[in-house]
């Protein structure tokens, strides 16, 4: 088949949704189907295959700097649409009217058009923004033949907000690349590691992570450390905020790359998002790469994931009942085994070989509904 992947943005950011496309693009490309990428804008020339199709505009939005396409020309849409004549075209969602709406309705009437929903809003404003985006997508939603939300929140979310009726498929991962982390030797054994990984932006939870570790008792925090990896515009109220008589290290920025190793040193991988996750990949990345065990905001994105140990996920907002949370982690080696044992095994059903395949069959299913409508 030929694919086309298609995000309202760049494929430069390591963001969550970029990994997803990208992760999914390579598996598809290995299994033999031809695969491109329609995206607003790029300047990476590793992937084979981008087609960059306008400009963008800086918003901020769902709690993050993001940023959306200008106008594309809907000529150039109409020229890559014709001379590639796709099979698929698998949008992301929720998408823009200025450059996946057009690409949607110029979908000649043999291409099976595949979306997956993204989103959970970080507040009221957020789902009153939708709501508003809804209207201004109009009859393109319509065009889908198929549509899934990577996870059940996502999946009720797309009803409420745009009316969609969406199935639940997870964002996928390589388990086989994270499986080979190796512990750093310079965050060595001689204490337990409690590893972060993220933005250090306000959703994220870093400061509220910093304050429930300060509030860690003496004989409890000698026994451990605190690594942060992450850039972003709270560093320097981070560092500020950092007790001096703790162990915490800011590793700055972890490459791609380097994730693997970085999230593997962790005996306690810690993600206290406060909104606005719809999925949580951070932490499926960390269970791969064999995290002793790994905690988790209690947002409806991350509680998809962990929600079967309800240990595992705590209150961020709460910095005494986090900090109790931490201690109960720390003192208890046992119950980080048992749910280490867990997490190893609900890993699995994120691997991209399963989550490719059954994309891989939704769009033969949908090709075939087609097939047989003309």
């Amino acid at each position: 088949m030929k694919i086309g992947l298609v995000l309202d943005d760049t494929l430069d950011k390591p963001d969550g949704v970029q990994q997803a496309v990208i992760t999914l693009g390579h598996w598809l490309s290995e299994e033999g189907h031809e695969v491109h990428y329609l995206v607003a804008d790029t300047e990476r020339t590793d992937i084979p295959n981008i087609h960059g199709l306008g400009r963008f505009a800086n918003l901020r939005f769902n709690g993050n700097n993001v940023r959306t396409p200008l106008p594309a020309s809907r000529k150039r849409i109409k020229a890559l649409l014709k001379r590639e004549d796709f099979d698929v075209l698998h949008i992301m969602l929720p998408y823009s009217p200025f450059l996946a709406k057009q690409v949607i309705q110029m979908a000649g009437p043999r291409t099976a058009v595949v979306g997956t929903f993204h989103i959970l809003p970080a507040s009221r404003l957020h789902s009153v923004s939708n709501q508003a985006l809804r209207l201004m997508l109009g009859r393109s939603l319509k065009r889908f033949d198929k549509i899934v939300a990577v996870s059940e929140p996502a999946v009720h979310f797309a009803r409420k907000a745009y009316g969609i009726n969406a199935t639940y498929l997870p964002n996928p991962i390589v388990t086989e690349d994270f499986r080979s982390g190796k512990r750093l030797a310079h965050y060595g054994k001689n204490k337990l590691n409690i590893v972060f990984l993220g933005r250090l932006v306000q959703r994220k939870g870093i400061l509220e992570l910093i304050k429930a570790y300060n509030m860690l008792d003496f004989d409890t925090a000698k026994k451990t450390r605190l690594i942060i990896g992450g850039k972003g515009p709270l560093r320097s109220k981070a560092k500020h905020l950092a007790s001096n008589d703790k162990d915490i290290i800011f590793s700055g920025y972890i490459s791609e790359k380097e994730k693997a190793d970085f999230l593997a040193s962790a005996d306690i991988a810690v993600f206290p998002s406060i909104s606005g996750e719809s999925f949580g990949i951070v932490l499926v990345e960390a269970m791969a790469a064999g995290a002793g065990v790994v905690l988790g905001g209690n947002n409806p994105g991350y509680k998809s994931v962990l929600g079967q140990q309800p240990y595992l996920l705590f209150n961020p907002r709460d910095t005494e009942a986090f900090a109790e949370h931490l201690k109960l982690f720390i003192d208890d080696q046992r119950l980080r085994e048992r749910m280490h044992i867990w997490q190893e095994q609900a890993v699995e059903q994120y691997d991209i070989s399963k989550v490719g395949s059954a994309f891989v069959k939704i769009y033969k299913q949908c090709l075939q509904a087609r097939a047989e409508m003309r």
